[in-house]
């Protein structure tokens, strides 16, 4: 996954800070006996730095700064911060300045989302020619539109386990440039969509594996092609019925990419800042401190 010795090209790193919060939180916080009030957001610093002792050079961290997003706009049922607990509430700022400080590049975002920015992110690495593999540290399926072939594969710290362009396809049954059509039809819970009645994972990989996009998908299941899909007709009716609705989910769950998130080059890490010292002493993690100017020490000079 990480930077080889020697290696000529570089490897890129995008973490979902808003979803390495909610893991540390429930993660090794919740198992810890007495966490404290930070420990979520230290967990976070302690695993991005973890990134670099592994061999990573290049990082950038995306959070949700603020739940909401234009996606409100266009959907009043869309994700909020309503029922977020406090303490993780009150951590993703405490996260996104430690961070900061810490060294590494950080996209906090308002009118956009997370995954926007490494949406964005992914797509000025791979247009880098100096640039060998780009991770994107998320499980979250809409991130699966953004993968390319092997180059930019999604990673799962969790699972360790890395999704390619063949990944997605055996795990959602369309290629990536399909998912976004896919969660139209089917709906994502987390994120507040229902997708269209009827249209389920089956049914959704079925018709997209023919006709690739919600667009060229026919009125009639009879210019489907499809033999063997229960409730073929019933489906194209729903469709048919409902297709602004289809396509207004679509674009919910398309990754914006047009997102300011800087340059490759400005994504090396070179060290944490001299504030990061306090920031460790308040995160009730003071060796972070100690960790952070060690790996600084061992890590390649900036360009």
């Amino acid at each position: 996954m990480l930077v080889e010795p020697g290696s000529t090209t570089m490897d890129i790193h995008l973490v979902d800070g808003t979803y390495e919060l909610f893991r540390q939180h429930f993660g090794q916080a919740a198992r810890h006996e007495s966490p404290g009030p930070l420990a979520a957001a230290a967990g976070v610093v302690a695993s991005t730095l973890q990134l670099v002792a592994d061999g990573a050079t290049h990082i950038g961290v995306a959070s949700d700064h603020v739940i909401e997003s234009f996606r409100n706009d266009l959907w009043p049922g869309y994700k909020t911060s309503e029922g977020m607990l406090p303490e993780l509430l009150a951590q993703i700022p405490v996260v996104e300045t430690a961070l900061a400080a810490a060294g590494f590049t950080v996209w906090a975002m308002v009118e956009v989302e997370a995954d926007d920015a490494l949406g964005a992110a992914a797509a000025v690495a791979s247009a880098d020619a100096r640039v060998g593999r780009v991770f994107i540290l998320t499980p979250d399926k809409d991130l699966g539109q953004c993968v390319e072939g092997d180059r930019v594969v999604q990673y799962d710290r969790r699972k360790r386990e890395i999704l390619d362009r063949d990944g997605v396809i055996a795990k959602f049954g369309v290629p990536p440039e399909s998912i976004a059509d896919y969660l139209a039809l089917v709906g994502d819970s987390a994120d507040g969509y229902p997708g269209l009645p009827g249209w389920g994972a089956k049914s959704a990989a079925a018709v997209l594996a023919r006709f690739g996009t919600i667009e060229a998908i026919p009125d009639s299941s009879a210019d489907w092609g499809i033999g063997g899909l229960r409730g073929a007709e019933k489906l194209a009716v729903t469709l048919r019925d409902q297709r602004p609705l289809a396509m207004l989910f679509k674009r919910i769950a398309t990754v914006e990419r047009d997102v300011d998130v800087g340059t490759v080059d400005s994504w090396r890490w070179a060290g944490p800042r001299p504030s990061f010292e306090q920031w460790a002493i308040d995160l009730g993690a003071p060796e972070l401190w100690t960790r952070a100017t060690r790996l600084a020490g061992r890590a390649a000079p900036a360009e």
